[in-house]
């Protein structure tokens, strides 16, 4: 799904919250039969458009696909590559933190993504993904 919203260099307060109102939208088409952890994802690009993703699991447990990386399969399809922040929202009582594999996946296209991680009510973390992920392995390894 994209959207498009305003564009600037970092997110206004009024963008993030419509960026963690998304997160919460998209966590509710989750399909979680299995461990009932709904999770969504808005990931806004450097343009302004609003790229989302909600968390699909399989039988096969490892064939699950995170919230995170829906939403950044949804952008590079649609040809966004340049992104400036993402909100996370889950159905969870506590702040729940990217897995590593959707941290590395994102690490690929935005290092200094702004993250936005919402739990029950106004419980926000706010960080980005550079602390998260520290000592990354970046495409510029490999040359």
């Amino acid at each position: 799904m994209r959207k498009k919203t305003t564009s600037g260099s970092r997110p206004t307060p009024a963008a993030v919250q419509a960026l963690v109102a998304a997160a919460r939208a998209a966590a509710t088409q989750a399909y979680s039969p299995y461990s009932k952890v709904c999770v969504g994802a808005a990931l806004l690009a450097e343009d302004g458009s609003l790229y989302i993703g909600c968390n699909v699991e399989n039988a096969s447990y490892g064939l699950t696909i995170c919230a995170e990386r829906v939403a950044i399969g949804n952008a590079v399809a649609a040809g966004a590559r340049r992104f400036r922040a993402l909100a996370i929202a889950t159905n969870q009582p506590r702040v729940v933190m990217p897995c590593g594999a959707c941290r590395q996946v994102l690490m690929e296209f935005a290092p200094d993504l702004e993250l936005h991680v919402a739990g029950p009510g106004k419980k926000r973390v706010t960080t980005t993904l550079a602390d998260l992920l520290p000592a990354a392995f970046l495409p510029k390894h490999l040359r």
